[in-house]
């Protein structure tokens, strides 16, 4: 569980120390790239969470996923077609519904500890 969440920091870190700048003219494959890096994150992280996580499946769903997405954008782009809004939209939706899992499933273990401990305070008494 913790490759997604190492990886997502140490790319943080790069990105703030390297002085790398692009054309604007990539910004959108720039974009959806991360996007999809970030779908996969918040995957890995919930899947961590849920004791379901694989590295191999975490590893080749986010270079898959990034160069899809990429590629697709291209396509669109060179069709004339904005491919771009359908998978932001898409990798949003997926973003949010992640990170509301991974918010449910820390809220459930916070409220049953916290109920635990009560318990066991109650039955000390």
């Amino acid at each position: 569980m913790m490759l997604p969440v190492i990886g997502l920091i140490v790319g943080i870190i790069i990105a703030l120390l390297t002085p790398l700048r692009f054309p604007i003219k990539y910004s959108q494959y720039i974009a959806i790239g991360i996007l999809a890096a970030l779908d996969c994150v918040f995957g890995g992280i919930r899947a961590g969470l849920q004791g379901t996580f694989d590295r191999t499946v975490f590893i080749s769903g986010f270079l898959v996923n990034t160069a899809l997405a990429t590629a697709l954008t291209m396509v669109g782009d060179k069709l004339g077609v904005d491919l771009v809004l359908g998978a932001t939209v898409a990798f949003s939706i997926r973003i949010f519904t992640n990170v509301g899992i991974i918010r449910r499933y820390i809220l459930d273990k916070w409220f049953k500890r916290r109920l635990l401990r009560e318990e066991e305070s109650y039955e000390r008494r």
